[in-house]
């Protein structure tokens, strides 16, 4: 499998266990982006809509490109009752998007695997003048509110976990500025989270170089790292920083 099509394999528990984003970085993009019902937009990667449908409510225009078949396909039947929800199954680095543009273009942790010197042009071209292009993902922090389980957690990592592929996927954002991008900013938004050992297994199963894990070592694993949580209480704190990234395409007089 491609390696960037991984969490096509899982939509129903990516959907399920994946973070959800905040209300405040919503209302953020919502407001820069002043999207109403006259408003185009495109998401790109989707996944299975964490960070869909507070951008449908505003009655925009909305186009979704999604690289995995199983995804695509559980994220057009989830949103199937809004009229103004559309997705193509299609790899956004290589899809003719022929005379389409957009007010705003934005992605939830999923840019990052598109190369730089091809995501931020292609953006930069979708783009309407004065159009917005966002960028968000949830960096999670387990370390600080649980120290001693997670160095126990460290070393069930530290003898079982050799997945197949390892994530390397890595981009510059504030390189936006370099591809004609304007008024660059960051902003960051906070939530806590408390998971059993259950649900904390469940929850990194899906990220990507967990997915990655074979056997027998995948089994071996989980069941290590559930142990450990079980062993210390059956609850794991975890601090979500949600990070957005906005810039602008230039306005240009018609």
């Amino acid at each position: 499998m491609e390696f960037r099509k991984i969490f096509d394999s899982i939509p129903e528990q990516f959907d399920k266990w994946r973070p959800r984003y905040c209300d405040e970085a919503f209302s953020d993009i919502i407001q820069y982006a002043k999207l109403d019902t006259d408003k185009t937009v495109l998401e790109i990667g989707p996944g299975t809509g964490q960070a869909t449908e507070p951008i449908l409510k505003t009655g925009s225009s909305y186009l979704a490109i999604e690289l995995g078949e199983h995804l695509a396909e559980f994220t057009k039947n989830k949103f199937s009752s809004y009229p103004n929800f559309h997705i193509v199954n299609s790899d956004f680095e290589t899809h003719d998007f022929g005379q389409q543009n957009f007010d705003l273009v934005y992605s939830a942790a999923t840019i990052q695997w598109i190369p730089e010197e091809v995501g931020f042009p292609k953006v930069y071209d979708l783009l309407k003048s004065g159009g917005t292009f966002a960028m968000m993902m949830t960096r999670t922090d387990y370390k600080t509110p649980n120290e001693e389980m997670f160095a126990k957690i460290q070393d069930v990592y530290n003898k079982y976990f050799y997945p197949a592929y390892n994530y390397s996927c890595s981009l510059a954002y504030s390189n936006v500025d370099k591809h004609g991008f304007v008024d660059f900013e960051c902003r960051n938004y906070h939530k806590a989270r408390e998971l059993n050992a259950d649900e904390f297994v469940l929850y990194i199963g899906t990220h990507c170089d967990h997915i990655a894990l074979e056997e027998p070592l995948r089994t071996s694993f989980f069941d290590g790292i559930r142990n450990v949580i079980l062993g210390m209480g059956n609850k794991i704190l975890l601090n979500d920083n949600i990070v957005l990234y906005l810039a602008k395409k230039p306005y240009s007089p018609i």
